[in-house]
């Protein structure tokens, strides 16, 4: 498959670090909740919708991408927004997703780093809410059958390297 998902904390460096596969020619996604913000649609007056609006983005970016050989680098992804109606009172990501896995098995995932971690017009949470967020993440995945791949806190550059080292087979 190749389907590849950089999910996690909020602020841990993902959207940067698919900048950088992008820049090494690599196809990517960009996150549907900023492109979602960007087009005016934001979670602040009524999340559900929004998280309802990320999903169906998000799978449609999978359909756009379901034919390409090469691996595509998702910035979160409908898990991220599933994950967040299911905190919001929603179904849980299992029933939602059912016996369908969209991603490779291999999630990479990006941890709590309070060193780099800043809020923007886009993203108004504290980290302690950003790190909430990842903790149902790194607990969501392995109970959908993903393995984490935790990202190292290192360049990204380096960050890089490790993802494309460590794609799954």
């Amino acid at each position: 498959m190749a389907d590849i998902l950089i999910t996690g904390c909020s602020g841990g460096g993902k959207s940067t670090l698919l900048d950088e596969l992008d820049r090494r020619g690599y196809t990517v996604v960009h996150e549907p909740g900023r492109r979602l913000i960007g087009a005016g649609i934001t979670p602040w007056g009524d999340l559900r919708g929004f998280l309802t609006a990320a999903a169906d983005m998000a799978r449609a970016d999978l359909g756009w991408h379901e034919h390409v050989a090469r691996p595509v680098f998702y910035d979160r992804g409908l898990i991220d927004a599933l994950a967040g109606l299911e905190r919001d009172g929603g179904p849980t990501v299992s029933e939602a997703l059912g016996a369908d896995r969209p991603y490779a098995c291999g999630v990479f995932l990006a941890p709590p780093w309070p060193q780099i971690y800043a809020q923007d017009s886009m993203r108004r949470h504290d980290f302690e809410a950003a790190v909430v967020e990842y903790e149902h993440l790194a607990l969501l995945l392995p109970a959908l059958g993903y393995e984490p791949v935790e990202l190292p806190l290192v360049s990204v550059g380096e960050r890089a390297d490790f993802v494309l080292a460590n794609l799954p087979a």
